[in-house]
Formats: C-alpha cells, sequence, structure tokens
C-alpha cells in the first residue's frame, strides 16, 4: 500500500540549530533522544519504512532567534531524493516583511505545493486578519496551508512556555479561516487536543478543511475520534507522522491495531492526499 507522509522534518542539523532553546526541553517531552541525523541515514529512515515524505521546512527567527531551516534548503533535499521525498510544505515567518515575497518564492520558483504554520511557536493565530495579505497570496497562488492544532512539545515545561500561547492554535481559528477564504485547502495537524471535538466540528462542517494525524502514537487517539476516523470523518484525513517524533515502527503498528478495513487505510495513507492535495 502507498503510504504519503505529509509531516517530516528533515531531522538534520540545520534543523536541530532552528530550535534553538526548545532542543532539550523537546527530548524531555518526547523521552528520547533529540539530535541530528545526516541527510542519508534520514532518507534510508523513510525508505526502510516505506513512506514517500513531504518535508516541511520551519521559521521561528522572529519568535526565537534563531537561522530558519528554510525553503530552499528542504527544497534541495527533495531535489536530491526525489524517489523518496515527493513534496515540500514551505514556511513563512508571517512577521516578516519579506513574508508575501517569501510565499511566492516558494511556490513560482521551487515548486512547493503549500505552506506550514505553527502559530504557538509563530506567536500568532491565522484568523488574525494582519496577515490575510499573506494568505489572500498563498490562496492566489493555488497552495495549500498546514496548520498546527493543539498543544506543542515545543516549550513544553518551560517558564512561561517561552512566551507561546497554546490559545493561538485552536482549531476555531481554522473556522474562521476556512469561512473567509473558502477556496483554500486547509489542513490541521495533529489531533487538536484537548480540542479535538472542536477540530471534528471543523473539518465536518468546512469544505476545505482536512486533518492530518501526525504527532501522537495512535492508541493515544481519543475513542471518539476513531470512531469517527472510520466513519463520517472517512474522507478527511490523511497520515503524517511528525517524524522524527516517534519511530515508524510503532506509528504503523498502533495504526494496524486500530482494526480499520483496508479501505479505510488507503484513503488515510495516500488516497485523500492524492485527491485533495494531487500527490
Amino acid at each position: 500500500m502507498r503510504i504519503i507522509d505529509l509531516h517530516c522534518y528533515t531531522n538534520t542539523q540545520e534543523w536541530i540549530d532552528c530550535q534553538g532553546p526548545y532542543v532539550a526541553a523537546l527530548a524531555k517531552y518526547w523521552n528520547r533522544d533529540w539530535s541530528a541525523k545526516t541527510e542519508d541515514d534520514v532518507i534510508a529512515e523513510f525508505e526502510g519504512a516505506g513512506i514517500e515524505a513531504c518535508l516541511v521546512a520551519l521559521d521561528l527567527e522572529t519568535t526565537i532567534g534563531t537561522r530558519p531551516c528554510d525553503n530552499d534548503y528542504v527544497h534541495a533535499m527533495w531535489k536530491r531524493h526525489p524517489d523518496r521525498v515527493v513534496q515540500c510544505w514551505g514556511t513563512v515567518d508571517p512577521f516578516k516583511d519579506t513574508a508575501i515575497d517569501e510565499a511566492i518564492h516558494a511556490v513560482k520558483d521551487l515548486g512547493m505545493f503549500g505552506f506550514h504554520f505553527h502559530p504557538i511557536m509563530q506567536h500568532f493565530a491565522v484568523n488574525d486578519e494582519r496577515f490575510y495579505p499573506l494568505f489572500e497570496t498563498i490562496n492566489g497562488l493555488g497552495a495549500a496551508v498546514m496548520i498546527d492544532v493543539g498543544t506543542t512539545g515545543m516549550g513544553a515545561g518551560m517558564p512561561g512556555g517561552m512566551g507561546a500561547k497554546i490559545r493561538h492554535a485552536h482549531p476555531l481559528a481554522l473556522d474562521d479561516l476556512a469561512s473567509d477564504f473558502p477556496d483554500l485547502t486547509i489542513l490541521a495537524a495533529h489531533p487538536g487536543w484537548p480540542w479535538y471535538e472542536e477540530m471534528t466540528a471543523v473539518a465536518l462542517h468546512k469544505g476545505n478543511v482536512y486533518w492530518e494525524m501526525s504527532g501522537w502514537a495512535p492508541k493515544y487517539f481519543p475513542e471518539p475520534l476513531k470512531r469517527d476516523m472510520r466513519g463520517r470523518l472517512q474522507d478527511k484525513i490523511m497520515f503524517g507522522s511528525d517524524y522524527p517524533s516517534l519511530p515508524y515502527e510503532r506509528i504503523f503498528r498502533e495504526w494496524g491495531e486500530l482494526g480499520y478495513k483496508d479501505e479505510i487505510l488507503e484513503k488515510i495513507y495516500h488516497g485523500n492526499a492524492e485527491r485533495v492535495l494531487g500527490l
């Protein structure tokens, strides 16, 4: 079965450095080593897991002052490994004066199919109308957006969460964005705890909103969500891992233990992404 992983970080030194003061906190949060691998080792992990990866760029420069793991970097990794990397989510820092130009560059020059936003760590909510010109540009480019919902391990346990606010990643911000930009394809990233019921409502109500389940061990998915994924959400759900957060062996073992029929897994692992995102 084809497996498209919509949420993979590069897991290289450039990506580790981009996270600055959060590296130690993330290692504690995930209870595992949080250190870089070589590019070849990362690609070997993708190959061993049998996945086709969509890489995610990350820019937190405004909030923590680190050098971004930027669009040109992930694009170059994609082009070096086109047999294993199938697309990239670009990044833009919405507070930068260059945000709109960078969005245009990512799509028109680099061929990226969309953009990932991390509202908690980027310190903004996607329904803040100050940033609507950026979303108007992205919409006009025909690109999609992937937006984190729910809490995050970034800053978890640190004093004040390093100034980040969890409310910025509430699903109702996506509801506003989807209503104001009905032609924009919006993909919620992660199960959205503690607001998975609100996220379910948004995904069901807004025809342009979809949902990928990265960053959680499947055995911990809430029971109502597991039921809805094989039922009324089956045409909305897509697969993501949040690599390198969890081992692929565990992720696929626990997805298998959910007991879904093959026709449901076909939609989640690749069919919905092919249909909605053109992959």
